[in-house]
């Protein structure tokens, strides 16, 4: 049975972005995952202070995607590796969402966003599901301990 995320309303809810699953990284505390994972475009510059203080996770994905901010020019290379560096301590931090998603078992979890093919399946289900993979990698990680 596929498990599907997507709104922090749902089940599994926890398993987004977006979850108030807060957590230290980085000598710093970010509000979410999303927080952490936007503030990344940006280091070395104010831009990532402004995305970690900004209150929603909806706030720090907008300002992430504004591209009059000026994208580190290897994001596209690091960008998974920081996603699961988040996911990772989001999970390690909150034993309750980390026993949500060790009770998963071996099912395959989807990022059900209808707008998102690379993070999500997408709307018809042909996106790369780079979040779902890496919350699974992220349980085998957790397992493993």
């Amino acid at each position: 049975m596929t498990i599907y995320f997507y709104s922090t309303r749902e089940e599994y809810g926890c398993f987004s972005n977006f979850s108030p699953h807060g957590f230290e990284l980085d000598n710093l505390y970010w509000y979410t995952s999303e927080h952490y994972f936007q503030a990344q475009k940006f280091p070395g510059t104010p831009h990532l202070e402004q995305i970690r203080l900004v209150k929603t996770p909806k706030d720090a994905a907008r300002m992430g995607r504004e591209r009059k901010r000026p994208l580190r020019p290897d994001w596209e290379k690091v960008k998974d590796d920081i996603m699961r560096k988040a996911v990772l301590c989001k999970f390690e931090t909150h034993t309750d969402i980390r026993e949500i998603l060790l009770s998963t078992g071996d099912e395959e979890i989807v990022e059900n966003s209808p707008i998102d093919y690379y993070w999500g399946c997408g709307a018809d289900g042909s996106g790369k599901n780079m979040l779902g993979i890496i919350l699974m990698e992220v349980r085998e990680i957790l397992r493993q301990r």
